[in-house]
C-alpha cells in the first residue's frame, strides 16, 4: 500500500475499535447554544465546563452522547445509583486527550480510569425544572463508596461583568470555558438557550467530508479538511494544523471541533482553525 493510502487509512484504523464497539441509539441529551452579551442571566445557574467527554448513565450502562457503550472498568460503574445521569467523564484541566484514549479504550486501563472523575450536571429523568433537578442531585451526590463520582458546583449567575470575570479567572487556571443552565427549564433532549456555553473564542463542530491536497511546504500531505457543519454548510478548514496532523489527518466521516472568528453573510465562520477530532461522537452522529 502507497504512503498516500497509509495516510487516509492511519486515523480511520485509529477509530475503529470504538466505533465498532456495542452502540444504541444515541441518548437525547440537551445541548448547548452560545451565550451572547445582553442575554439575560437573572434566571440561570452557572458552573465550569469541563474539558472532557460527555457521559451519560441510564441508570444501567454508561454511553457515549454518540450512542456508544463505555467500557468502564466495573469498579467504576458498580456503585452508581440506578438513576438516569449526565453529566463529562473528566481527567483534569488540559487533559482531554487523556479523556479520550481512557473512554474509548474497549479494553478498559485500570490506572487510566483511576485518573477518570464523572462529574455529573444534571438527572434527566427527575421530574420538575432544573432548579428542582439541581436540589435532587445534591441530595443523590457525592457517593462515599465512589468519590471519583460527583455534582458538578453550580452558583446563581448574576451579571455579565461577573460572568466575564469567572471565565477569564477560569481560563487562567486552565479551564475551557463556562456553562449557563436555565434554572426554570425542563430536560429536553434539544439545543436551545436552556443551556448556554461561555468561552473566550467561539467553536463549533463539523464532519470531514474530504482531504484536499496540499500545495508548497505541504505537498504530498493534507493541505486542508473539506467539512459539513450540522446545517449543510461546506468549507475548506485548513488552519491550525501542526505538520504531524498533516501527516495523519482526521479521518473521512469523523467530527472535528474547530474556532472561528464570527460569521460570513452567507453563514460560514471566518478565519477557521482547527482545535481537535471528536472522539466522543461517532462517524455516522449528528453534531452536539
Amino acid at each position: 500500500m502507497d504512503r498516500r493510502k497509509l495516510l487516509l487509512l492511519g486515523p480511520a484504523l485509529a477509530l475503529a475499535p470504538f466505533t465498532l464497539a456495542q452502540a444504541a441509539a444515541a441518548p437525547a441529551l440537551m445541548l448547548a447554544d452560545v451565550y451572547r452579551r445582553g442575554m439575560p442571566l437573572a434566571d440561570y445557574w452557572v458552573s465550569e465546563k469541563y474539558d472532557g467527554m460527555r457521559g451519560y448513565w441510564d441508570g444501567k450502562q454508561l454511553w457515549t452522547r454518540g450512542g456508544e457503550r463505555v467500557a468502564a472498568p466495573a469498579w467504576f460503574t458498580a456503585p452508581l445509583p440506578a438513576v438516569p445521569m449526565d453529566g463529562e467523564l473528566w481527567a483534569g484541566r488540559g487533559r482531554f486527550a487523556d479523556t479520550v484514549s481512557t473512554v474509548r479504550d474497549q479494553a478498559p486501563n485500570e490506572a487510566a480510569w483511576r485518573n477518570i472523575r464523572f462529574m455529573v450536571f444534571d438527572l434527566p429523568a427527575q421530574p420538575g425544572d432544573f432548579t428542582t433537578r439541581l436540589a435532587a442531585l445534591r441530595k443523590l451526590l457525592p457517593l462515599t463508596v465512589a468519590p471519583w463520582v460527583l455534582p458538578v458546583p453550580q452558583a446563581r449567575a448574576t451579571t455579565h461583568e461577573d460572568l466575564q470575570a469567572l471565565l477569564d479567572k477560569t481560563v487562567r487556571m486552565g479551564g475551557e470555558g463556562l456553562m449557563l443552565h436555565r434554572g426554570s427549564s425542563l430536560y429536553r433532549g434539544e439545543r436551545s438557550a436552556d443551556l448556554l456555553k461561555v468561552k473566550p473564542y467561539e467553536d463549533a463542530e463539523a464532519r470531514v467530508l474530504a482531504h484536499v491536497p496540499g500545495r508548497g511546504r505541504h505537498t504530498g500531505r493534507m493541505g486542508a479538511l473539506l467539512v459539513e457543519t450540522p446545517e449543510g454548510r461546506r468549507f475548506k478548514l485548513g488552519g491550525g494544523f501542526s505538520d504531524a496532523q498533516r501527516e495523519q489527518p482526521p479521518a473521512v466521516g469523523t467530527w472535528v471541533s474547530y474556532r472561528f472568528n464570527g460569521t460570513s453573510p452567507g453563514g460560514l465562520p471566518r478565519f477557521a482553525r482547527f482545535l481537535r477530532v471528536r472522539g466522543d461522537i461517532a462517524s455516522s452522529s449528528s453534531s452536539s
